[in-house]
């Protein structure tokens, strides 16, 4: 019986939904889940009430500006001025914080308030799919959400007026509404919509209110207004942000639902049938049983329960996003307000692809078997709407943000594995469109082969990001048959030749007379995009992007063994940057590699290319021990929607997707003593460390289902059959270990 993907998913949620129902299961993992890890140094994740990948992300915000505000939350702060119900998890850039709620102590005849209120942390808690929290006031707030819905429940001191304000201006300084509206359905019901401004520069959602019992009074903007019939809209006011006041006199509680809707009011109001009763504990059980269902896809053993947490937080991030953009129908408006609906399935948004295409995309092909075929078609709705596939798509928009076009290595991944119901041809076709789009200097880049510094900043990245793309067309197109773009894209693949310097062994900005950019101080670095010859870094971090051709690099250096002495040399280099606007998104230093940015994500797992694995087993592990925590500050840089964690989950269990298009996971250093993955199939693959501890990092030998295994590596197809892979650890580096070719990943050029 052939089974594919959807066919094994269906099966096994079947199955699932048995075992969640037995208590000794119930909240097992969830547990380890710490919603606060990301929210210190530069994580800016956030703490609040979310399922996974949904629309709602129903969280505290702090009233702040700044850029580790850019989630709305950050754990140095002692107030929150609301709880909003759409939240960006990790990125540098910041936008949404719509539909804000804040309960207060009395209503305000004003139009315009300071809603801040102070609490500790020591009176706040989070788990997966809830929030709660003290304030100073008295109020005592608790969050929970479902995918479309968020359930609010507010308990008031006595002596109060309990009221509820709405806030659709909640300004802050990365998203600004420009048309709002409050209607009143009835003395229960509110609808209105929401559009806005920021980093997707159109934007709007629809929203729908329900409260538990009837206000008695309502104010719209600090003016008193009928009960039902009451309207106002931000053009009657000539202001763009509009906000109301419901009053509950004689109230100790009250609760709310949120509904969202990106295509209408009435559609918000559907939408809130998501919980059609009054039962908040019901709802945050089952908001755990679906993470509880999410992170049972990997269940890992360790005698650290500090291990366990990391991890489990880890996995937890990577299910936040992409996030849900359609109703439950599959019906969305994009941001050019034009109606749509998915032909099956749903519509996703929030693409970090610049981030993402290094390990979580290629995580979802195991872990989101239900999910995933979805995420690739909304990216072909995108192309459908747009032309071209996306680059960072938020709201539907195209921010255009970071380089390269990384949604080509998603979709080829995907394709390469054969992930069901996608248009294999389509995809090809829209691949090929990015790949020879009129914008982002690729007219430049196709006729230098490099993007000249000359022409716009980044010549560097830019450049190594788009041949590594062009290597995954080439795979497509030979896998389709395609032997013209076939030849055409491999030879477009070792375009990052052209920047290399044999005399420095760096990559180097190039002008278009063919001469590298002098003077050049591999350390310099330049945040502003149109300046800077390498993005978010130096030369340093970005001189080693060539995943798909690692051997290739290393036959540039004049020296037999150049790319294994550069190699080192940046793990030991000294950790500092020069230059006046340096990138704060370099962080995480050991030597020049940086953790805390996703260039350096795959340089450890290079020596294993070289013959080398116990010098990547030695990073690695060096990494895992010095980058990931159970703090707030827990992660080395910005979470970024979902990699850093997939770095971590990766890397913990022992394996990492180094080049992520050719199915292949590069084996590092496990820290957990056992992982066991729930394929797409319903086939388990189980990795077993033994002789596992912090003064064990090496490997030294493997076996496969019970039998010696040399290669330092694992394939998808491999793990889909499901089995065991055992390493045995040692304090001391097993020389021998892949020495022969054979046993080495996969690279253009052997």
């Amino acid at each position: 019986m052939n089974l594919n993907y959807k066919s094994w998913a269906i099966i096994f949620a079947a199955a699932g939904i048995i075992c969640n129902s037995s208590s000794l299961n119930a909240q097992q993992l969830t547990k380890y889940v710490d919603p606060f890890i990301g929210t210190g140094g530069h994580g800016h994740t956030y703490p609040g009430a979310t399922v996974p990948f949904s629309l709602v992300q129903l969280s505290p915000d702090n009233g702040k500006n700044g850029w580790d505000w850019v989630s709305g939350y950050h754990i140095s702060a002692d107030s929150i001025a609301g709880f909003s119900h759409m939240h960006l998890s990790g990125t540098g850039i910041g936008d949404w914080l719509d539909i804000a709620i804040m309960p207060m102590v009395k209503p305000v005849q004003q139009k315009k308030v300071d809603t801040r209120v102070k609490f500790s942390h020591d009176n706040e808690k989070a788990s997966p799919g809830f929030y709660q929290v003290s304030l100073e006031n008295g109020i005592q707030a608790q969050l929970t959400a479902t995918e479309r819905v968020g359930y609010h429940h507010y308990q008031f001191p006595a002596g109060s007026q309990p009221t509820i304000r709405l806030d659709l201006h909640h300004a802050h300084n990365w998203d600004r509404p420009t048309q709002t509206e409050i209607r009143v359905i009835d003395n229960q019901t509110v609808v209105g919509k929401r559009y806005s401004t920021g980093w997707a520069t159109q934007q709007h959602i629809y929203f729908a209110i329900k409260f538990d019992k009837p206000f008695a009074e309502i104010l719209l903007n600090g003016e008193k207004s009928q009960q039902a019939g009451g309207k106002i809209n931000s053009a009657d006011k000539n202001e763009p942000g509009v906000n109301a006041q419901f009053i509950f006199p004689g109230n100790q509680e009250v609760a709310l639902k949120v509904a969202l809707s990106t295509s209408s009011e009435d559609k918000a109001l559907l939408a809130m049938q998501e919980i059609p009763n009054w039962d908040f504990n019901a709802v945050r059980t089952a908001a755990e049983q679906k993470w509880e269902k999410e992170l049972g896809k990997i269940k890992v053993e360790s005698s650290d329960e500090t291990l366990k947490k990391i991890f489990y937080s880890a996995l937890y991030h990577t299910a936040v996003s992409p996030t849900l953009y359609s109703d439950s129908d599959g019906a969305y408006k994009n941001y050019k307000g034009e109606s749509k609906k998915m032909a099956n399935g749903q519509r996703y948004t929030l693409f970090s692809l610049w981030d993402t295409f290094r390990a979580l995309k290629p995580l979802f092909t195991i872990t989101q078997g239900e999910r995933y075929t979805d995420m690739m078609n909304s990216m072909l709705a995108f192309y459908d709407e747009n032309g071209l596939l996306p680059v960072w798509d938020l709201s539907t928009f195209e921010t255009n943000t970071m380089t390269g076009y990384h949604a080509i290595p998603v979709l080829a991944d995907a394709v390469l594995k054969d992930v069901p119901d996608i248009d294999q041809e389509k995809a090809f076709q829209a691949m090929l469109a990015s790949a020879n789009q009129s914008i982002r200097q690729v007219p430049d880049y196709i006729q230098y082969g490099y993007v000249p510094q000359d022409v716009y900043g980044g010549s560097v990245t830019s450049t190594l990001e788009y041949a590594f793309d062009d290597y995954c067309i080439s795979l497509v197109a030979k896998k389709l048959g395609k032997k013209k773009e076939y030849e055409e894209f491999t030879k477009r693949a070792k375009n990052y030749t052209h920047l290399f310097d044999p005399n420095s062994g760096f990559m180097r900005a190039k002008l278009k007379n063919g001469k590298f950019v002098e003077p050049f101080d591999p350390f310099y670095s330049e945040h502003e995009f149109s300046k800077s010859q390498y993005i978010e870094g130096n030369a340093w971090q970005h001189s080693f992007f060539v995943p798909h051709d690692v051997r290739g690099l290393a036959k540039l250096f004049s020296k037999k063994d150049g790319l294994e002495k550069m190699l080192d040399t940046l793990f030991t280099a000294p950790s500092y940057m020069t230059g006046e606007n340096q990138s704060p998104d370099a962080s995480g230093f050991i030597g020049q590699y940086a953790h805390g940015n996703e260039p350096s994500h795959h340089i450890a797992y290079m020596y294993s290319y070289l013959g080398k694995p116990w010098k990547t087993q030695e990073k690695v592990r060096a990494i895992i021990d010095s980058m990931y925590h159970e703090r707030p500050d827990g992660y080395a840089g910005n979470e970024d929607a979902g990699q850093m964690s997939a770095w971590g989950v990766w890397s913990m269990m022992g394996l990492y997707p180094a080049s992520p298009v050719n199915g292949e996971y590069v084996f590092g250093s496990p820290v957990l003593d056992r992982s066991e993955i729930t394929m797409p199939n319903g086939k388990v693959f189980t990795i077993v460390a033994k002789n596992n501890s912090k003064q064990t990092p090496y490997i030294k030998s493997i076996r496969w289902n019970g039998k010696p295994y040399n290669k330092l590596y694992i394939t998808h197809n491999d793990m889909l059959q499901g089995g065991t892979l055992e390493f045995e650890m040692s304090d001391k580096p097993n020389l021998k270990l892949g020495k022969k070719k054979s046993a080495w990943p996969t690279s253009m050029e052997n």
